[in-house]
């Protein structure tokens, strides 16, 4: 079974870097992704939005360079918000 996705969009928010109490590194941020199409929704929102979590170097590359409104292009796994 395959679980990868590939995601280009703008940041959301600037990245949060923080660190675990073993010293490995965590950035959390928020990427808006285009659908191309207009929505039907009454608000007209045409864009879905992700949580991405990127650890170690990748973690603090992503805090030095990225910011609120850059585009980036995220490769990765989608995990289940709620591990039942």
């Amino acid at each position: 079974m395959l679980n990868t996705i590939v995601l280009i969009g703008r940041l959301t928010r600037d990245p949060e870097l923080r660190y675990t109490s073993s010293g490995t590194a965590v950035v959390n941020f928020g990427i808006a992704v285009d659908r191309g199409f207009k929505s039907n929704q009454p608000d007209g929102q045409t864009a879905d939005f992700f949580n991405v979590v990127c650890w170690s170097r990748l973690a603090e590359t992503v805090a030095e360079y990225m910011t609120k409104g850059r585009l980036v292009a995220v490769q990765g796994r989608l995990l289940p918000l709620h591990a039942d």
